[in-house]
């Protein structure tokens, strides 16, 4: 199995991914370590961590990158993500989440500042040349759009363009008075490689087809997408009588009915904000024929959201799974090899499989 591929980037010539890619375990693995490996995660929103001397350990995609991470807030309220892993030998840290003044790992009882810095070890003073700057917690860059934080471990990008970007359009957001609704917030588990999701949701050639409660709120003639490096957006204008955002006079969009704006970013977040709120949708592989899909939901608006706002994503979500439950079921056959693109609608799976491809072609 080859684990590198090539997509034309023209679309007009382009074909799809091949189903050796959705197939191979090979492919499945060598992803981990050169995509998500090298870009940018979604781990939550500020209240993880609501107080100064905070603590929150969490682990980066359990059972698929599985790292092991703690995330401090000191008393200056800065916010520092670290590996939560013992520096001597190899113990997990930070084990709940609450307050304390340093991290001290109870097997040897090594203790590190909130800034992740070496404090002391007992029974170390013979030890030559210790400690080492090794012995300091590794340290992982945090980003943020208002009060959600992303996290990247080794990427190859610069984050900041991609939430500059996002700025642009959503910025006029009060974005930290949006509240987390666990109510409405889940996760589901779909039967199909985690990349078949993605490619559903990077275009809305199939709204009409499978969405028939949504494509009566959206202008399906006006959808639109707009392709950047490592993220792209998809426009959902609204269908008369619809709900729109309110849009500042100096907005890029004012003066245009504009009922959703969705934001994929490479390689599987969703930020998809509506006048009601904004649903995160985080798309984590499980193996290769399952993947997680994690819904969280953040409120605004709440008189909008109650107006079928949930239920509509809920039902969404159930057709979306159906669809890409039957195309996994698919690219297994012997007899389907690859496909074409729609180029006036498939814009963003083209983007996203050439990404994909860039990426497995890279050493690492």
């Amino acid at each position: 199995m080859k684990s590198s591929f090539h997509i034309n980037a023209d679309i007009r010539q382009a074909e799809t991914l091949p189903a050796e890619f959705y197939r191979s375990q090979e492919v499945f693995d060598t992803i981990r370590e050169k995509i998500f490996l090298r870009t940018w995660q979604y781990i939550g929103d500020e209240n993880l961590i609501p107080l100064s001397e905070s603590v929150y350990p969490f682990i980066l995609m359990d059972n698929y990158l599985t790292e092991p991470l703690v995330l401090t807030r000191d008393n200056e309220d800065n916010i520092r993500c670290f590996s939560n892993v013992c520096t001597h030998r190899g113990n997990i840290v930070v084990n709940n989440p609450g307050r304390v003044k340093q991290l001290v790992c109870m097997y040897h009882g090594r203790r590190f500042g909130l800034n992740g810095a070496f404090k002391s070890m007992p029974e170390f003073e013979e030890a030559e040349n210790f400690p080492r700057p090794c012995d300091d917690l590794r340290e992982f860059v945090i980003r943020a759009l208002g009060p959600f934080m992303f996290v990247g471990l080794n990427p190859a990008f610069d984050f900041d363009e991609v939430l500059g970007l996002m700025t642009e359009r959503v910025g006029f957001l009060p974005l930290h008075e949006f509240k987390h609704d666990p109510t409405t917030s889940r996760d589901y588990l779909v039967n199909c490689h985690w990349a078949l999701y993605c490619d559903n949701y990077l275009e809305g050639f199939h709204i009409p087809f499978v969405h028939h409660d949504l494509n009566a709120m959206l202008d399906y003639g006006n959808y639109t997408t707009e392709i950047y490096d490592h993220f792209n957006l998809q426009i959902g204008y609204a269908s008369p009588g619809s709900e729109i955002f309110d849009l500042p006079d100096y907005h890029v969009d004012y003066g245009k009915e504009i009922g959703a704006y969705y934001y994929w970013i490479f390689p599987n977040m969703m930020f998809n904000f509506y006048p009601w709120g904004l649903s995160i949708n985080v798309i984590k592989p499980i193996g290769l024929n399952k993947t997680r899909v994690s819904f969280i939901t953040y409120i605004f608006d709440e008189m909008k959201f109650h107006r079928g706002a949930a239920a509509m994503i809920d039902k969404v979500e159930r057709e979306d799974e159906f669809v890409v439950e039957g195309v996994h079921k698919g690219v297994q056959s012997r007899f389907y090899s690859t496909g074409r693109f729609s180029p006036t609608r498939e814009k963003g799976v083209h983007h996203f499989h050439r990404l994909l491809a860039e990426y497995l072609a890279k050493d690492i």
